[in-house]
């Protein structure tokens, strides 16, 4: 099981070029950054965790500049978005970005996407709350036409263009993995149906914790006629507990991300390595 670690670049917070060879030099697997544009100052949508929204969501950089700052200082450390919010992104200028990223890192990259939950944010990009999901699969196929195709052309309710050439191409081939975040089971069921891995949070309010869903997941794989031990899952936000990872590693879990504070190094580098003793004792 790979081990890697979430934050929400901001500008107090510890930098990428600082954060990304500290945890190479750890042994972690990945680096991950989420992403917001804004956040509406008269929003009504609720926090999916409940309560305030953290103020580091409406502070937070943006992913690609900071990941490829984390890229340019590493040389093994994978980087990811966590994820990206594909609903409010224009997908050919999103598929230039993802595939540079994927060339400057030489293949590192893993692409988290989702459908995001705040919907005055979207809004402020043009996007209808009610009809993202369809979105969100169009812009999807839309960016893999792009990565493979000299020539890419598509039609569709909600992404529609002529032929175009586009370059560069993704380093890895056909493009980046995937990652589909949301939780269970209709999160699971975007990712079985056009991504390459399901990418949950750890808790969401349904359940304790997202391992107990597993069995119900991989069946759902499977009903699909695709093999479920080829299908990773990335699960994000997980707790610093030793018991709880052996959980997740005996589950067969691809990969676990814990949630790094947006704070300084002098907070930081504690959590990593108190986290890097977890991952050596885990073995």
């Amino acid at each position: 099981m790979k081990i890697g670690a979430a934050i929400f670049f901001t500008d107090y917070s510890i930098q990428p070029a600082q954060l990304g060879p500290a945890m190479e030099e750890r042994g972690f697997e990945s680096l991950w950054a989420p992403e917001h544009s804004h956040i509406p100052a008269d929003g009504k949508t609720p926090f999916p965790a409940g309560g305030n929204l953290p103020q580091k969501y409406h502070d937070t950089m943006d992913p690609f500049v900071t990941l490829t700052a984390a890229a340019t200082a590493t040389t093994r450390l994978k980087i990811g978005t966590a994820i990206c919010l594909v609903i409010q992104r224009d997908p050919i200028q999103t598929a230039k970005a993802v595939a540079s990223l994927d060339k400057i890192s030489n293949g590192r990259f893993q692409f988290g996407v989702g459908a995001g939950w705040n919907a005055e944010e979207m809004a402020n990009h043009g996007t209808v709350f009610k009809t993202r999901l369809s979105m969100l699969r169009e812009r999807i196929e839309a960016m893999r036409t792009i990565w493979t195709a000299d020539i890419a052309t598509y039609q569709g309710q909600f992404v529609s263009f002529s032929e175009i050439m586009a370059w560069p191409k993704p380093a890895q081939k056909p493009n980046p993995p995937i990652l589909m975040g949301g939780a269970f089971p209709f999160g699971a069921k975007r990712a079985i149906g056009y991504a390459d891995g399901w990418f949950p949070h750890a808790r969401r309010p349904a359940y304790s914790h997202v391992l107990d869903k597993f069995p119900e997941f991989r069946q759902m794989v499977a009903e699909t006629g695709r093999n479920p031990n080829n299908f990773p899952i990335s699960v994000y936000g997980i707790d610093e507990d030793l018991d709880l990872l052996k959980r997740y590693r005996d589950a067969g879990t691809d990969r676990v991300m814990f949630e790094l504070p947006s704070t300084g190094a002098e907070e930081v580098m504690p959590i990593l390595d108190r986290c890097a003793e977890f991952m050596n004792k885990l073995g």
